[in-house]
């Protein structure tokens, strides 16, 4: 399934972000991730683990509910953190169930402070 903006991808198989392999660079330090939890996570405290987890991580965005079920994640930081974000997204300790995560990463766009449930 294809996400507004780009591709989407399951977790654990996006390509990496062009220059990210370039030691030093700016995308290799900071990125922004968009993800979109699919599964029963919607009225489970998803939101809320996500929001607490992106957090300890230091990074800054949101996590919303979407009308069709699914939450969307926007997280902005250290590239290596959001990859860790992406991680957590569908290993233990998820409340509620993810089925699956589809993904894209984009260059950060700054701007975001804090971590917000919506």
């Amino acid at each position: 399934m294809t996400e507004p903006g780009g591709p989407a991808r399951a977790a654990g198989a996006g390509p990496e972000l062009p220059g990210a392999e370039l030691p030093g660079s700016e995308l290799s330090a900071q990125a922004r991730l968009t993800a979109w939890a699919h599964g029963l996570v919607q009225g489970v405290g998803f939101r809320w683990w996500v929001r607490r987890n992106a957090l300890e991580l230091g990074l800054a965005g949101m996590a919303e509910n979407l009308a069709d079920g699914r939450v969307k994640i926007v997280a902005e930081g250290h590239r290596d953190r959001c990859q860790a974000l992406l991680e957590r997204l569908e290993g233990p300790g998820v409340p509620g169930r993810v089925d699956h995560v589809t993904y894209r990463w984009d260059q950060a766009t700054g701007g975001l402070s804090g971590f917000t449930e919506r």
